[in-house]
């Protein structure tokens, strides 16, 4: 006889809400010796909305660390910010 699981009304809605929307990732920033501290913060204000204090906290700890995760989101979500920051010469993946 075969087991069936049950599965609350939440649990299938949250199911349902990650295969529609996907994982969780990251936009992550390289440092490079090109940008300076001020391109790279306005490109974090306009591309990914920081506000200019974390964008600075960001570009410091990209200087420091060599990379910061500077937005989350789903793949559909940070495509287009991450293509708009390589287009300002920013070296910015999603992982």
């Amino acid at each position: 006889m075969a087991m069936r699981a049950s599965y609350t009304p939440e649990e299938l809605l949250l199911e349902e809400v990650l295969l529609e929307t996907g994982p969780i990732r990251e936009i992550v920033v390289h440092n490079d010796d090109v940008n300076t501290f001020d391109h790279v913060i306005l490109s974090l204000v306009e591309v990914c909305d920081h506000e200019p204090i974390q964008a600075e906290q960001c570009a410091w700890i990209v200087h420091n660390n060599g990379k910061c995760s500077v937005k989350r989101g789903t793949y559909d979500q940070l495509e287009a910010r991450c293509h708009a920051l390589q287009e300002r010469g920013i070296s910015a993946v999603i992982q």
